[in-house]
């Protein structure tokens, strides 16, 4: 089981188990004590347990081989899943927004006693766990996916530790509890914010930097001895694979066996530094603009 594959599933049905005890523990005390937050932050924490559920769907379909409908394989799942895991969280942001204004409205006081201090508090050391070990796996698999399943952790971990700060000063003020949902919200809504603008752009294509442009060129150039004006770069993500394509120019009287040797060059040069699949269309240059 490749490397990528075993985070994935690890780190799903570690987050669907814990995601499930948690919301339990949350929704328990804020039943207990009226706490819209803590109701609120259950739910949110239950969410997680339904990305993760995504995630491993997403994953198994993104090891999936290419087809003969997807000939590029099916590695972009992870990006899809992602974006599912953005909008629930958006869904889950605005549903909670709206509660806390209606509770400001009610001027209703929250008296937060130890349930909510032991559950908030069981509850931060668990998501931030389950964070850490998100994000490690999406630092050594580069999974979009578990980078995603990591901030909806770590917004969590982030919304108990406010919640927390609010138990402590709740008893004094009758708004403490109102404000507090608005701020989980807001937070869980920049959560999803980051992860739809990242894996939306992801999905439609991004251009390369210049400096990678600039990179792709020099690793091209360096593998042949002429000039090869090497042109209209393209790169598309496809999740587990990259696919790049671009035109370079050549003497129109170079034979094709030696115009197919550079070409070759050229794939296996970006293949060795990027890890890229490319296709090389060659044209015949133009002497008089040769970078046209």
């Amino acid at each position: 089981m490749e490397l990528k594959d075993k985070y994935i599933r690890r780190e799903g049905w570690l987050s669907i188990f814990g995601n499930i005890f948690l919301f339990g523990l949350k929704y328990w005390a804020g039943l207990a004590t009226g706490s819209l937050a803590l109701i609120a932050d259950a739910w949110h924490t239950l969410s997680d347990s339904v990305s993760s559920v995504i995630v491993l769907i997403g994953g198994k379909i993104s090891r999936k081989p290419a087809d003969d409908d997807h000939p590029f394989g099916h590695g972009r799942a992870e990006h899809i899943a992602a974006i599912i895991i953005g909008v629930l969280l958006a869904i889950v942001a605005f549903d909670f927004a709206v509660g806390a204004i209606e509770k400001f409205g009610t001027k209703e006081k929250t008296t937060f006693g130890p349930i909510a201090w032991i559950a908030t508090i069981i509850s931060i050391i668990v998501k931030e766990g389950m964070s850490q070990y998100a994000f490690r796996g999406a630092k050594k698999t580069g999974s979009s996916i578990l980078k995603a399943d990591g901030w909806h952790h770590r917004t969590d971990a982030l919304s108990s530790v406010v919640i927390l700060i609010g138990i402590a000063v709740g008893n004094y003020f009758w708004w403490t509890d109102a404000v507090l949902s608005f701020i989980v919200a807001l937070m869980i809504g920049w959560a999803s914010y980051e992860i739809l603008s990242k894996d939306i752009k992801s999905l439609l294509g991004e251009s390369p930097s210049d400096e990678h442009l600039i990179a792709i060129r020099e690793i091209a150039q360096n593998a042949c001895r002429q000039p090869i004006h090497l042109h209209h770069i393209h790169l598309h993500n496809y999740g587990n694979h990259t696919e790049l394509s671009c035109h370079i120019k050549l003497p129109p009287e170079m034979p094709l066996n030696e115009a197919h040797d550079i070409c070759t060059k050229i794939e296996v040069a970006l293949k060795n530094k990027f890890g890229y699949m490319s296709t090389i269309h060659p044209e015949p240059i133009t002497w008089e603009n040769p970078n046209i």
